[in-house]
């Protein structure tokens, strides 16, 4: 157990936790991003553009994560793109996880009814004004939750990342594995920080996820206005 908590706190594991979580978040930002794009080209009415975008998918989905991340780093300096390990790490990740997000992104901006974007321009709001207000709001209460899920999911995936040489904490951990031959307590010790990671990010999730619960707000601002009549009744 001692050597466990050694470990953890050890400088090495800690740099190697801090690699972990810079990738891990780079690469769900723009997976994010790339997947939002996508997730509107699937909707596009030029057929071109939804053939891209489901080709997209398609492809990255298909392909597995570390057959991706062997490409990047080994084959791509064959066409004078040459990528250091942290870039190509970034890169498979990046692109895996945004063929997921356009799929989890999509559900959630066709949960919106047609009747509420028409009702929208209507009132003369804008494309931009429709999204900002009327579909993003309620869309990310269906796609907040799968989203914490693939986040999680590519945070294991990272540890893929190790075989091409990036220090995150499975290549730390083998490193030190390698001098003292103690591979249990610093696998062990990798798996607290995932376990610890996972933790965090689930309360993350929870968080968000009431924080955009109509239901429980109309509740609260019900209560609260009752508790305003009832103090100017008693004055």
């Amino acid at each position: 157990m001692d050597n466990i908590v050694k470990y953890v706190f050890s400088p090495h594991f800690l740099m190697g936790a801090v690699n972990t979580l810079e990738l891990c978040i780079m690469a769900q930002i723009a997976g994010v991003l790339i997947g939002f794009l996508l997730a509107l080209a699937k909707t596009s009415r030029c057929g071109a553009v939804r053939f891209f975008a489901d080709g997209y998918i398609w492809l990255f989905r298909g392909i597995p994560v570390l057959l991706l991340l062997i490409f990047v780093y080994n084959a791509l300096p064959q066409f004078g793109i040459r990528l250091d390990e942290f870039k190509s790490a970034l890169v498979a990740l990046m692109f895996n996880e945004a063929a997921y997000m356009a799929e989890i992104i999509r559900s959630g901006l066709s949960s919106v009814g047609a009747e509420q974007q028409r009702a929208g321009y209507v009132l003369g709001l804008t494309k931009f004004q429709i999204m900002r207000y009327i579909t993003m709001p309620q869309a990310l209460r269906v796609i907040i939750p799968p989203t914490a899920n693939q986040f999680i999911g590519m945070l294991k995936l990272s540890s893929l990342a190790s075989v091409i040489g990036f220090g995150d904490l499975l290549l730390v951990a083998q490193q030190v594995a390698g001098e003292n031959f103690d591979y249990v307590n610093t696998l062990v010790a990798v798996a607290v920080y995932y376990l610890v990671f996972t933790a965090i990010f689930t309360v993350v999730q929870i968080f968000l996820e009431k924080s955009m619960d109509i239901s429980r707000k109309a509740k609260y601002a019900a209560e609260k206005a009752g508790k305003n009549a009832q103090d100017i009744a008693a004055a």
